[in-house]
């Protein structure tokens, strides 16, 4: 079983943090095709992970069921993969959950905080602690299934291999106002062999945190109750488990609480709101929400307000750009009809000049009439008003074209009697004017 390096950006041969290369195999066929990665318990073991970790980070990735078959070491992804692309992926899951963002190197173990819905990195080759960011959806299942064997605390001993010693102290009896750390017990002010007084180690699970173990509804709904407001909705949730209609009513009840502050047009919140949006999957929908939040009829100053918010979402991204048009549709012909359908062209000028809207999408959306926002009747009406733009986009694509094709045309003679350098080029025929004056866009 050949090795490779675990972190694959570092080509040293004599690398010295090494992880055997995936091996897969595809199982069954049609609905039921399976690959099973064979040797799941080794990576993950050289990766100081459990091997369910990197497992359903797989499925995430793919958009796929996962199994585990912990007393038989199965760990199964539905659907044919290939070992190469599970590699690829594995970088991935190494980057985000692996690797010290300060020093790069894999000796880094993990510590889940339940009740403070945070799981904390601590690397032990350099120090350094820092918080995994929580927007991906595998901490949602690193949360509710935290790592088993109990992390390096700083501690000249292995963890869990003073369990003779422990024993022994425990038998003894522990005195009032001793701390322990990893099982060695010290008196309040004492210091430990460097010298320094032992403290309490940020990030350290209590006895507290041990009664997050029992998930009995009972307990669940004990924790809730002594949870403050603030602290619940920090809480683990389910919200990636609900329709995508109650995430999207989530995500609509999020930038409303921003808009009301009046945050909306700043960059950490633009941020933060495709931070959320990205949590509950819903990033390509979201426009419908931001028009439906952020536009009245004032529409045209507040396009250039938002408009870096609007770009997060819409930025070569033709999905979120037709759903920005939906959006449009319903204001204008729902909400706030006799002010806004006059304006309609005006309104998508705007956007094709701020680059929120391609040219592509907006000669999409005109060459058809859709009832999926707005009643037929009103969509037709929104479409008419529009034509004015649509007409001027389609015949600035077609002079494009044609002068590319003018391009093409011109005729290059040389002269072998002229200078090194000179060349000769025969100019095209000149071309009639058009019958019809320019269409200009700006005075719509």
């Amino acid at each position: 079983m050949s090795n490779v390096n675990i972190n694959r950006s570092v080509t040293d041969t004599f690398y010295r943090y090494k992880m055997p290369r995936i091996i897969a195999k595809v199982e069954g066929k049609g609905n039921g095709i399976k690959t099973v990665i064979e040797n799941m318990p080794a990576v993950a073991k050289s990766l100081q992970r459990p091997p369910t970790y990197p497992t359903k980070y797989f499925g995430c990735e793919l958009g796929a069921q996962t199994q585990f078959d912990l007393k038989n070491e199965r760990f199964i992804v539905n659907g044919a993969h290939d070992a190469s692309k599970l590699q690829d992926l594995l970088d991935g899951f190494i980057k985000r959950f692996v690797l010290c963002e300060e020093c790069d190197n894999p000796e880094t173990f993990l510590t889940v905080r339940a009740k403070k819905n945070e799981i904390l990195s601590r690397c032990i080759a350099c120090g350094h602690q820092s918080n995994i960011d929580m927007r991906h959806k595998l901490t949602t299942f690193m949360v509710k299934n935290p790592p088993e064997n109990p992390e390096y605390t700083g501690s000249t001993t292995t963890p869990n291999k003073n369990k003779e010693k422990e024993d022994k102290k425990k038998e003894k009896g522990g005195k009032k106002g001793k701390k322990e750390v990893n099982g060695d017990a010290k008196q309040n002010g004492e210091e430990d062999d460097a010298g320094s007084p032992v403290e309490d180690i940020p990030g350290e699970l209590t006895a507290a945190d041990d009664d997050w173990g029992d998930t009995s509804a009972a307990a669940v709904a004990a924790r809730q109750a002594a949870l403050t407001d603030a602290a619940k909705s920090l809480a683990l949730n389910d919200d990636l488990e609900k329709t995508q209609q109650e995430r999207m009513n989530i995500m609509y009840d999020y930038i409303k609480t921003r808009e009301t502050s009046g945050e909306c047009s700043s960059a950490k919140a633009g941020a933060d709101i495709v931070g959320e949006a990205e949590r509950l999957d819903v990033k390509e929908k979201v426009p419908l929400l931001l028009v439906e939040l952020l536009f009245d009829e004032n529409i045209l100053v507040q396009i250039k307000k938002y408009r870096n918010l609007l770009l997060r979402f819409t930025h070569e991204n033709k999905k979120s750009q037709k759903y920005l048009l939906g959006g449009l549709e319903q204001l204008i012909g729902n909400v706030h009809h006799d002010i806004l359908v006059p304006k309609v062209a005006h309104v998508l000028k705007l956007l094709y000049d701020l680059d929120v809207l391609e040219e592509e999408v907006l000669l999409e959306w005109g060459s058809k009439i859709s009832k999926k926002y707005v009643d037929k009747v009103v969509a037709k009406e929104i479409h008419d008003k529009a034509q004015p733009f649509i007409k001027w986009l389609q015949e600035a694509e077609s002079e494009s074209s044609e002068e590319d094709e003018d391009d093409s045309d011109i005729e290059i003679t040389y002269d072998e009697r002229a200078p090194v350098g000179v060349v000769k080029t025969a100019a095209p025929a000149a071309k009639q004017d058009d019958e019809e004056d320019d269409f200009d866009i700006d005075a719509i």
